[in-house]
């Protein structure tokens, strides 16, 4: 069985190495040593959840808290393109069950779409209790997954505000509509959108709610420089769609190619 992962603060495995002893305690510290009742001799997984993970093994489990003296410190790689989800807000929660799993399958960052046609609503004066439930879902997938870092759920966008972001100064990203009406393969788009040099640094995934995405935001976004593909031949729904083509995106990127 592997071993149980906690997280850390981000900066806590800085000036970590091989032999140093790290103290888990707060809420992680309490699960590890009161909920889980770990004892010393047995192995751990810490993450920072920005990209370092120790393995170490307890020396002393205390009230609320471990010792635990790293035997192996690894720092992930940050890989080009960043995958990031732009996931329609959809109803009964279905847009959730998409951010879980798409965490799961490795997705980097995720953007909370107001798309024209969602029928789920993040209600005014509401918006941080409604991002912090999406937060804790990616959290709680990220350990579950034995994931290093932890994928960044960005504020809400609305339609106006994601075309924004497409023509602002930051990040070089390319954008794959996904639309049930489209003949081009999900492939095709991937190649002609990271064939470029320089390359893409963030490749975003658009997955739009129950109604679909509405033809004016077709053009708005094509306009922007998006590429509209389909992921296979059958419709997928809100919650399925966003992790399909993820984990399309995966293999076709080679990074899920073992010997990678």
């Amino acid at each position: 069985m592997t071993a149980p992962l906690f997280h850390l603060s981000p900066e806590a495995l800085d000036d970590a190495g091989p032999g140093a002893s790290i103290v888990l305690s707060g809420a992680e510290g309490h699960h590890a040593a009161t909920v889980m009742r770990l004892k010393p001799g047995e192995q751990v997984i810490l993450s920072d959840t920005v990209g370092s993970r120790a393995e170490g093994i307890v020396r002393t489990a205390g009230a609320g808290e471990l010792s635990v003296e790293i035997m192996q410190l690894t720092r992930e790689p940050v890989l080009e393109p960043r995958l990031v989800l732009v996931q329609a807000l959809a109803k009964d929660r279905r847009d959730l069950q998409g951010v879980e799993s798409a965490t799961e399958l490795g997705v980097d960052a995720i953007i909370p779409w107001q798309a024209e046609r969602s029928v789920a609503r993040w209600k005014a004066g509401r918006e941080a209790k409604k991002h912090a439930e999406w937060v804790a879902t990616v959290t709680s997938a990220a350990k579950q997954t034995r994931r290093t870092s932890i994928p960044t759920v960005r504020a809400l966008h609305t339609t106006a505000q994601y075309l924004e972001t497409l023509s602002s100064t930051g990040p070089r990203i390319a954008t794959i509509v996904l639309h049930e009406t489209d003949e081009t393969p999900l492939a095709q788009a991937i190649s002609e959108h990271c064939a470029n040099e320089p390359g893409p640094e963030e490749l975003h995934l658009v997955i739009g709610p129950e109604g679909g995405i509405s033809e004016r935001e077709i053009e708005l976004l094509t306009a922007a420089g998006a590429r509209i593909a389909r992921l296979g031949p059958t419709v997928l729904r809100s919650s399925t769609a966003g992790p399909a083509a993820l984990a399309a995106t995966q293999l076709l990127l080679g990074r899920w190619d073992w010997s990678h």
